[in-house]
């Protein structure tokens, strides 16, 4: 069936849902590398089929307005955990965000789309999702919206504040929302334990760290932007099967000639370096005014800055369930006729060499007492910090997303995407497990609209559009 181009979708009602518990009001300090991100807001969906359907097969009878009955339950005692997502950012006196813990509750809309979910154009998400599945968040840091389409099916969408919370955190919260819902116990704490990102004294940092952040009061006055179509910026949502992930990951893994030793690339680095050189290769010099070309990749760094100290078990416990940004965007900047000439393996290389810096405590240590050196002044990852002077791309893989976790008492999801709008002109693309289960990837790529046709005029036929289809929806 053909994607329904035109399709409403109606707030039935609008409320707040506060946490079960009473709290008494404090304040919760941004960590140092929160204070890295920008005011940003982060979307997130999870498509259901028809839980009457569903439910026929473990016999129960879910009906929309019980489902919702439920959630809200449910989300106002996953509150009392994560008491931070009912909270708000304010400007302190030193004129940095912080969070008022205060209680002030969580929007949470309930909508009916007249539509089928195998008729939702998923491919193109800023008109099928962005404006009518995921909720515009008005207060607050958390947002939630619950969807009941034609067919039955649910689609549950959620808003929230970066500066409060990465993927990760998010990622945390809903399986324990959906954990309570289940009636069961959660099996992951969150912690708010700001100390385990303390600033160091004397504090220190690496050269390094220059490279990868400034201040954004050392940044030259923005150039006026000359209106171009093809300068827009737009998403897409694609499938990558596994089997050409192999294939690529096969032409990055070559013999080293300097070595007797061979030069193993990841899945993630292989699709990077493939990313990288493909949008590089369409590059004209002449006519995009520019010739380098900025390339990074989120890192995570739970697991870099637990310590061999001798409560290492604690401080384990603490950051595996942190909540909070602990990100690191290293990246390379190449020339673009660079990257055209040399092989994919040598591009896949490059990318290893960068992500290094990124993979030891020190480097996010260091982080944390580079921001301490440079407060109250706002600072921003490099990367972002083009200006007109070239192209960058950033890819934050979300291998590890617990999609199937994110049930809700009627099944697993049929679909889960990631929408990351944003006014940047710096790419964004997530990679993230296919429902399918089978190695494949579901990539949604936010992008310059050139770039984005760069990619689909490819003749490696690397990325499919998402379809109904592949979904199993029809």
């Amino acid at each position: 069936m053909n994607p329904k181009k035109d399709f409403n979708v109606k707030v039935i009602k609008s409320e707040v849902v506060a946490a079960v518990l009473p709290m008494q009001e404090h304040w919760l300090p941004l960590s140092n590398l929160d204070l890295l991100l920008p005011p940003l807001e982060v979307r997130v969906m999870f498509c259901y089929l028809n839980p009457i359907i569903v439910s026929e097969k473990i016999n129960i009878n879910l009906e929309f307005n019980s489902i919702v009955k439920i959630l809200k339950t449910s989300l106002a005692e996953t509150l009392v955990s994560y008491y931070a997502f009912s909270g708000e950012i304010v400007e302190n006196s030193a004129g940095e965000p912080e969070l008022l813990c205060n209680n002030g509750s969580v929007s949470f809309i309930e909508a009916f789309g007249d539509v089928e979910l195998k008729e939702i154009n998923f491919y193109n998400p800023d008109e099928s999702i962005g404006r009518k599945f995921v909720p515009k968040k008005k207060h607050g840091v958390l947002a939630i919206q619950a969807t009941r389409l034609k067919c039955g099916g649910i689609i549950v969408g959620c808003t929230f504040d970066h500066r409060v919370a990465d993927a990760y955190s998010a990622n945390l919260f809903l399986v324990s929302l959906s954990e309570l819902v289940q009636c069961k116990l959660l099996s992951q704490l969150p912690s708010f334990r700001r100390s385990s990102l303390f600033p160091r004294h004397p504090g220190y940092y690496d050269d390094s760290i220059n490279d990868l952040y400034v201040p954004i009061s050392t940044l030259p006055p923005t150039k006026p932007e000359i209106l171009n179509p093809n300068d827009q910026v737009i998403s897409r949502i694609y499938y990558v099967t596994g089997d050409k992930i192999e294939h690529l990951q096969s032409l990055t893994n070559c013999h080293d000639q300097k070595s007797t030793k061979y030069s193993q690339r990841s899945k993630l680095e292989s699709f990077s370096a493939f990313l990288w050189k493909t949008i590089a290769c369409g590059i004209n010099k002449e006519t995009s005014g520019f010739s380098n070309f900025r390339f990074g990749l989120v890192v995570d760094g739970r697991t870099r800055l637990i310590s061999n100290d001798v409560d290492v078990n604690n401080q384990d416990k603490s950051l595996k369930g942190y909540f909070g940004n602990i990100l690191s965007i290293p990246f390379g900047e190449k020339k673009v006729e660079e990257l055209k000439e040399k092989s994919l393996n040598w591009v896949a290389n490059v990318i290893h060499e960068f992500l290094d810096i990124a993979k030891t405590q020190e480097h996010f240590l260091g982080m944390i007492d580079w921001v301490e050196a440079h407060r109250p002044k706002p600072s921003i990852a490099k990367i972002y910090a083009m200006n007109g002077d070239g192209s960058a791309v950033v890819v934050s893989s979300r291998k590890h997303f617990p999609a199937k976790k994110i049930n809700f008492g009627w099944g697993q999801p049929a679909f889960w995407s990631y929408h990351f709008p944003w006014d940047g002109k710096a790419g964004y693309v997530m990679p993230m497990p296919s429902p399918k289960g089978n190695g494949d990837w579901i990539v949604n790529m936010h992008l310059l609209k050139w770039q984005m046709e760069l990619i689909e005029a490819s003749p490696s036929h690397v990325f499919e559009p998402i379809t109904a289809n592949y979904l199993n929806l029809i």
